[in-house]
């Protein structure tokens, strides 16, 4: 019995080598969307900055653009993720956004951030990448954020009940309608919202959805070749204290890194169409990707 244990750890610690080693193909590559049409956020720069912040810590690099023409099927390729950050509005044109796609296509994992699900309002695609678009929020003020999966690398640091202040979002739809997991909500009882809150908002469903994921992006088309990448979404995020916050750090930390870890990209997976397959921390591939544009 004592013989077979020993065996099974050893079985353990060889798979969790090889695991570990497939960590070791390349620096994994994110690139921060942040464009804006319409309102903007003042935090766009103080979040940036937090990713970088991070890049060490991580072994992430972090690229930052403003730019839509970028969103090219040669460009993007060489991504293991994209951040939406705190985006309004038409922030890409239809080429883009067909590239943006065949990326999602090819394995690429989605990261969106608060007023992402305020962009690209009428188109289907993003909308299910997203997993629903934002509709209106409650005036920024405290309230109680409630951990409904505690298990999640992006909620497992939160503490079951989480004071927050920030805009509590309600969207469009249900994000479960398109396959997310809900991970935050929010206790109605603590925040004055925008609709009446003594029953579940009709559109939206019940609990009110904050966070959510989806193992596989719902925004791949049929014909995705796959395996299809993750998609990971938070509604907080609008302050320029909040990135300065480590709990909620952790918590969009969590987030990106869980989605890293789906083993579809070339900083993972050897097979894999999108990503950097190089162990090379080097600079950005475009001048246009070294710096948010502010206007």
């Amino acid at each position: 019995m004592a013989r077979r244990l020993l065996l099974f750890m050893a079985l353990v610690s060889l798979l969790a080598i090889l695991s570990q080693s497939q960590t070791t193909l390349g620096i994994p590559k994110v690139l921060i969307f942040s464009r804006t049409v319409d309102f903007r956020h003042d935090s766009i720069p103080t979040a940036i900055n937090a990713f970088r912040q991070q890049s060490s810590s991580h072994n992430i690099q972090f690229d930052n653009t403003e730019d839509q023409t970028l969103f090219t099927d040669s460009y993007l390729s060489q991504y293991d993720a994209i951040i939406f950050l705190s985006n309004t509005g038409q922030v890409l044109d239809d080429p883009g956004i067909v590239a943006f796609q065949n990326w999602v296509n090819m394995g690429g994992n989605f990261i969106g951030i608060h007023a992402a699900s305020d962009s690209l309002r009428n188109n289907t695609f993003f909308e299910q990448e997203l997993g629903a678009h934002f509709r209106d929020h409650a005036n920024l003020q405290n309230a109680t954020v409630t951990v409904l999966n505690s298990s999640h690398p992006s909620t497992s640091m939160l503490p079951q009940r989480w004071a927050v202040q920030d805009e509590m979002y309600h969207f469009k739809s249900d994000p479960r309608a398109v396959g997310v997991v809900v991970l935050l909500s929010a206790d109605p009882s603590t925040f004055f919202g925008s609709y009446n809150q003594t029953a579940p908002d009709p559109q939206e469903g019940s609990p009110s959805p904050k966070a959510w994921y989806q193992e596989h992006g719902a925004g791949a088309s049929a014909s995705a070749p796959g395996p299809v990448g993750r998609s990971w979404y938070t509604s907080l995020g609008h302050l320029n204290e909040t990135w300065q916050d480590s709990t909620f750090m952790a918590h969009v930390m969590g987030g990106l890194t869980w989605a890293l870890a789906s083993n579809t990209t070339r900083a993972f997976n050897a097979n894999a169409k999108v990503g950097n397959p190089s162990l090379s921390n080097g600079g950005n591939t475009s001048p246009a990707a070294a710096t948010a544009q502010t206007s």
